[in-house]
């Protein structure tokens, strides 16, 4: 089992006054129907998703979370209510959300990536885009094309909830629905060419894997333990403590020139380790299993495949 779940809380906690909900937000397909996406809650001691999909009348991650905290209120209900739960087992795990609008990437932003890259910390977040195609989720195939330098990169993921325009740092809690885990897949060689413009080298189709789950209330997502382990030796180990700009200043700073939508996604950045940083550098080739993982929010494995 490549996932490791932290214990769940089904119950509302009390937060100042404001009940908040902890769930594990899955999109997921039955193997039997695995075209028909199904939007649930994972519980993982009971090793079943709830299925809320019928029940809420939801047809995609995306549309969940637009119905913000009164949606999350009523998906408690449902998983309270015993009903709707199918085993793990019968279910294949997709891509949390299938196809956001946006995927935004932040660059350079670990304390400790700017000292191992020799560069200096940046002033601003340094800001750059991947495609809704990237997307991919526990399981899938990386494939290898195009590009001789393929680089890991894990990633804390901010998933907008019900979005916004010109938010303040302290409102930004309120349009964040939650995390996930990112792999942040590199053609470096692409990434270094096309006169310095990053964006061919990170939107090759399936170099955004995602997963497994949408954690909506973490502790604190600014103090988590995050690692990449590439064919089982652990290549990245840092924590989000180490994060230059935090998920609220990023919020804060996008949202000053566009709005975010209900499940955009934010790639917040990458720690020391990558293989380019290596001496001499090292790639991902065909058959290399990268498993990328988060404390409190769990890890997705994929394998690199290459492209006949």
């Amino acid at each position: 089992n490549t996932h490791h779940h932290p214990p769940l809380n089904h119950c509302f906690l009390k937060r100042g006054y404001k009940p908040i909900n902890r769930m594990r937000l899955v999109t997921f397909a039955l193997k039997s129907k695995p075209n028909n996406l199904l939007i649930g809650v994972e519980l993982p001691e009971a090793k079943s998703f709830v299925d809320l999909t019928e029940a809420l009348g939801v047809s995609s991650m995306c549309s969940f979370l637009a119905t913000g905290e009164g949606g999350l209120k009523k998906a408690a209900e449902v998983v309270e209510s015993g009903k709707n739960r199918i085993l793990i087992d019968d279910c294949i795990r997709k891509a949390p959300v299938s196809y956001p609008r946006k995927i935004i990437c932040i660059g350079l932003n670990y304390i400790d990536h700017c000292k191992e890259t020799g560069l200096p910390i940046p002033k601003e977040p340094v800001v750059f885009n991947k495609f809704p195609e990237c997307v991919a989720g526990d399981g899938d195939d990386i494939p290898l094309y195009e590009t001789k330098k393929l680089d890991w990169e894990v990633e804390l993921v901010i998933v907008i909830g019900k979005g916004g325009f010109r938010v303040k740092k302290e409102d930004a809690k309120h349009v964040i629905a939650g995390y996930t885990v990112a792999h942040d897949v590199s053609a470096r060689d692409l990434q270094m060419a096309n006169g310095g413009q990053w964006l061919l080298g990170k939107t090759l189709k399936g170099y955004a894997p995602i997963g497994p789950a949408i954690v909506t209330d973490l502790e604190n997502p600014h103090k988590l333990g995050i690692r990449t382990f590439v064919n089982g030796k652990k290549m990245q180990d840092s924590n989000t403590d180490q994060l230059v700009f935090d998920t609220y200043d990023l919020v804060e700073y996008l949202t000053r020139y566009f709005p975010l939508s209900p499940g955009d996604l934010i790639f917040t950045g990458t720690p020391p380790g990558v293989g380019l940083g290596l001496k001499p550098p090292q790639y991902l080739k065909d058959g290399d299993v990268v498993k990328v993982e988060i404390d409190g929010i769990g890890s997705i494995t994929n394998t690199v495949k290459e492209l006949k």
